[in-house]
């Protein structure tokens, strides 16, 4: 038996992803083909099957690798002295990320799939859950630490500063004259206004 090479094997795969999010973002999930896919990256279509069983599996793919990235930025955000300033890290990121126009275009396909396509939706539901989790995570530590509002119900804090991020990509999504990356000045003072003990507002 030949022995497969990991890292061949997930820059194949990687490959794939790679060009599926560009066909995606062209042409939107129903309307590209598997034979795009491989066009676009280069490959037979019997090499893509090798790695996808079909374009289902390469969606899932998608949301799984965004809910892998995102759970390694809060990993390492818990690691930091100071969580409030890594919080507005993160947020600074997903503004960073929202201004990305194909990032945007494969949001709203994933949310629109998630609609119609339960598997895609219990992937998203998972990664919402985890992120809102992992957010409580960081308040509950920063409170601890006296670095934000002790005070606070860092659980429902938690689904309004998740909800924040979501519109700011519906906001980025529906208006072409808005700047996410321009926004982050404001975002500083509503999180400090928000978390931030009063006497140090």
């Amino acid at each position: 038996m030949r022995k497969v090479d990991p890292q061949k094997h997930e820059a194949k795969r990687r490959q794939i992803l790679d060009a599926a999010v560009i066909c995606f973002a062209r042409s939107g999930f129903h309307k590209t083909s598997t034979a795009e896919i491989c066009a676009e990256a280069g490959m037979s279509p019997g090499n893509l099957f090798h790695y996808f069983k079909n374009k289902n599996a390469i969606i899932e793919a998608i949301v799984d690798e965004d809910r892998r990235q995102i759970s390694e930025w809060y990993e390492k955000a818990l690691k930091a002295d100071d969580l409030f300033e890594e919080l507005f890290k993160l947020m600074q990121r997903n503004l960073e990320l929202i201004a990305e126009p194909t990032y945007r275009k494969i949001g709203i396909e994933i949310f629109a799939e998630a609609m119609r396509n339960p598997t895609v939706g219990q992937l998203v539901a998972r990664n919402d859950a985890e992120q809102t989790a992992a957010l409580t995570g960081i308040l509950k530590q920063a409170a601890a630490r006296g670095q934000i509002d002790a005070t606070l119900d860092v659980g429902k804090l938690a689904t309004w500063i998740a909800a924040l991020g979501d519109g700011a990509f519906g906001r980025a999504a529906l208006d072409p004259y808005f700047d996410p990356t321009g926004q982050a000045g404001i975002l500083r003072e509503v999180l400090t206004r928000i978390l931030k003990p009063q006497a140090e507002r």
